[in-house]
């Protein structure tokens, strides 16, 4: 099969996000695949081929090399390849990356892909250390040189416990305040925004509006961010059934989504201070030329904002405003829902939550749900292009690993 050829979404599934002690990885797997599957018209018996994404489970339950197998065998699925997937938070993307390849190679017409989380246990050291791998565990002089360029010296509190990643994440936002001006209200408007979009969302993991004042007078985790402007540990999964029109025609489905891209990528190296060519940045262009279309053309994202700050240098480096100016972009209204490029009307991971395995596909959840017109009080009218962008861990002072995906209605 070319790679030109169309292929399809033809049904998600997505598991309420949050706290889920009441559910194991089996049990999120289940009902994720279940619900794609009923939204595909699809039976288990169609698919041919499965990617199963988690980052977290052989550290936290001892469950090594064949989650994937463990899980879906639990659900009646046999005989079929399963393949494991572990990117860093950018894994739900990439198992959806290896689907939409193993249908445009012909091997099959339809193949699951799907991203699990539990991090919630009550060894919390054990939570918080989920992290500490995502850099160069070689190298540790090396990655607080590359903070410290950023950022300058730590601006956190040490005896506050946190995610490695918030502390990535402030010496960005340091340097990008330093370099363009960029504002701590700018990141809260930002915040503010993304809570108040997951009010309408039932699946998020917080549904409560918070004003700008409200988030910049909360806890601080690491200079500039506070509490609300960062994700939480949550569990949750999400599914896509990936299919060719061999495929499509195979199944009941009504409602398909076109893959117009589906790009993956690591960094090259380069300066600190060149945002333009940051993976992402990179990434994108490819995903675009691939698509067909231009930042220009995107009715709705979903972009990877572990922290309000992600957030915006992403809407910089995805083309929807010149770098820099990230900050007047959330300022202006532009990126809420209403706005001309409304962004995580999901609520974003700072709201919606960041199960890692499953966040890339939860991405994707959404944006079929906008270009069928099924978000309801979050629906952005007319949407036609949509772009997600997931990403994970750190080299060299970006995403070690960023995905984009481009879908049409």
């Amino acid at each position: 099969m070319s790679p030109l050829e169309p292929v399809w979404i033809a049904g998600v599934g997505m598991t309420p996000f949050g706290v889920r002690r009441d559910a194991s990885v089996k049990d999120l797997t289940r009902d994720a695949v279940t619900e794609a599957l009923k939204d595909a018209g699809a039976a288990p018996g169609d698919v041919q081929a499965a990617y199963f994404g988690n980052t977290c489970q052989s550290v936290l339950e001892g469950q090594l090399v064949v989650p994937g197998q463990m899980a879906l065998r639990a659900m009646g699925f046999e005989r079929i390849p399963v393949v494991n997937v572990e990117n860093a938070c950018a894994t739900g993307a990439t198992a959806l990356h290896q689907a939409v390849l193993h249908v445009r190679s012909g091997a099959a017409d339809v193949v699951l892909a799907v991203g699990v989380e539990k991090t919630n246990v009550d060894d919390k050291k054990k939570m918080l250390g989920l992290f500490d791998g995502g850099v160069d565990v070689h190298d540790p002089e090396g990655v607080r040189a590359v903070l410290r360029e950023l950022g300058g010296d730590s601006a956190a509190d040490e005896s506050v416990p946190r995610s490695r990643f918030m502390d990535i994440y402030g010496a960005l936002a340091r340097s990008h305040m330093s370099a363009f001006g960029t504002t701590r209200r700018q990141l809260a408007l930002i915040a503010e925004k993304n809570h108040a979009h997951a009010v309408d969302n039932p699946l998020a993991h917080f549904r409560k509006a918070m004003t700008a004042d409200e988030i910049l007078a909360a806890r601080t985790v690491t200079e500039p961010l506070t509490v609300p402007m960062c994700a939480p540990l949550t569990d949750g999964a999400a599914a896509a059934l990936v299919c060719n029109e061999a495929g499509l025609r195979r199944l009941a489905a009504t409602r398909p989504i076109r893959v117009l891209a589906s790009v993956l990528a690591t960094g090259t190296a380069r300066a600190l201070s060149d945002w333009e060519n940051s993976v992402s940045a990179l990434a994108a262009r490819t995903a675009y030329e691939q698509a067909g279309v231009g930042p220009q053309d995107v009715s709705v994202a979903e972009v990877h904002d572990a922290s309000a700050f992600g957030e915006l240098l992403q809407t910089e480096l995805l083309g929807f405003c010149p770098i820099g100016s990230g900050g007047e972009l959330a300022e202006s209204g532009a990126t809420t829902l209403g706005g001309g490029i409304p962004v995580n009307p999901s609520g974003g991971l700072e709201s919606k939550g960041h199960p890692m395995g499953a966040s890339g596909l939860a991405q994707v959840f959404e944006l079929v749900q906008q270009l069928r017109g099924e978000s309801g009080a979050r629906q952005v009218p007319d949407a036609r292009i949509a772009l997600a962008e997931n990403g994970g861990g750190m080299y060299g002072g970006e995403e070690a690993v960023a995905a984009i995906t481009v879908l049409s209605a």
